[in-house]
């Protein structure tokens, strides 16, 4: 069974990439829940390539700040506390089809309602976390210079959502020793087969995606010192058009996922908000990436990327730095055979763990 943060689009695309994965070694996914929030609707390429019936409950998320850019720490805090008796709910419902799913293994990616259930109520049935997140647990992972107190409050969420995990399992950008004190395995990125089939031309256009819409001014401004020059940007605006035109050579687009895979294969660069799963797509396909984090996870994201060589950093759509950067970048040959191995070791530590569902109390209800 599959437990999926529905933020953004990394969370959903590793879940349909890991469902084909253990269909094609003789395993079944039998429910797949979605935390949603209401800013936010789940985009039709999840439900259109999903095997599993899918059911969604309502799950804390980030809250934007300012014209919908940056997320808020303090407000997201608030908000959510707020709804507390809301995501108690959720998390009897969440345990309660645990119970009743039948499944020997519960997959979780990130949901932190997943990690209440196993603290407050632990089901029965063993659970494995998946994220690029596990891997800001590792004793070797190198953090941004940032607000400590940030960090401090990324890492126990973090924790949070795994409470109950036998083993967590850290998506990386490179290989990495596991970390056995916190029940780490390092693991290559999880992506699609669609993914590896495109083939990168280097094309005319900056394609680009972004959490939260209100970086749309960034790229408008920019846009109209450069007129000249394509972009073509995916967004999360619920209830948006497919496509946006502003003008011949600005177009906004919503979340399809074909349809990125192919805007990024034949794109010139990348600008992106610094989610895991598109700046990995973007290294396999060999594109120079611009990175502007929109909350203090997707700064530890960009920063790893950019100590791999991935890109750069910046706190705005500044395409002016991209340019700069894409005209001496190289990618790295060593990154393609790493995320090809990711199949077998994930599905052995998934194996390895519904085989083994005497897990032990620390792992059902320790923060380590």
């Amino acid at each position: 069974m599959f437990i999926v943060q529905g933020e953004g689009r990394g969370h959903l695309t590793q879940a349909i990439t890991l469902e084909r994965l253990l269909r094609q070694n003789g395993h079944e996914v039998t429910a797949v829940l979605v935390g949603k929030s209401r800013r936010r609707s789940l985009p039709r390429f999840f439900l259109d390539n999903i095997g599993a019936p899918v059911r969604q409950f309502a799950s804390p998320n980030f809250r934007p700040g300012q014209a919908n850019r940056r997320s808020r720490l303090a407000g997201s805090v608030l908000y959510n506390v707020a709804r507390l008796p809301l995501y108690a709910r959720s998390t009897a419902y969440v345990r309660r089809q645990i119970k009743e799913s039948g499944a020997d293994l519960v997959v979780n990616f990130y949901e932190l309602v997943t990690g209440l259930a196993y603290l407050f109520l632990p089901p029965d049935v063993p659970q494995v976390s998946i994220g690029h997140q596990y891997l800001f647990l590792h004793h070797d992972f190198r953090f941004p210079h940032t607000s400590r107190a940030a960090l401090w409050g990324l890492n126990f969420f973090t924790r949070l959502t795994s409470v109950g995990a036998c083993r967590r399992l850290a998506l990386s950008f490179r290989p990495m020793p596991d970390d056995s004190r916190h029940r780490l395995a390092v693991v290559p990125p999880l992506l699609r087969e669609e993914v590896m089939r495109q083939q990168p031309v280097a094309g005319n256009y900056i394609h680009g995606y972004m959490v939260n819409d209100g970086f749309a001014a960034d790229v408008e401004a920019w846009h109209s010192a450069h007129p000249d020059v394509a972009l073509r940007f995916f967004w999360d605006r619920k209830g948006a058009p497919p496509v946006k035109r502003v003008d011949p050579t600005l177009a906004y687009y919503a979340l399809d996922d074909r349809a990125f895979l192919q805007q990024m294969a034949g794109c010139r660069a990348y600008a992106s908000t610094a989610g895991f799963e598109s700046v990995c797509e973007a290294m396999l396909l060999g594109k120079p990436i611009l990175m502007v984090p929109a909350h203090i996870e997707q700064e530890c994201n960009a920063h790893d990327a950019a100590l791999s060589g991935a890109g750069i950093v910046c706190r705005r759509f500044d395409l002016d730095r991209l340019t700069r950067f894409a005209a001496d970048h190289r990618p790295d040959p060593s990154f393609a055979p790493w995320v090809r191995s990711a199949g077998p070791r994930i599905v052995d530590e998934l194996e390895r763990a519904a085989a083994a569902p005497l897990y032990g109390l620390a792992a059902r209800a320790g923060l380590a």
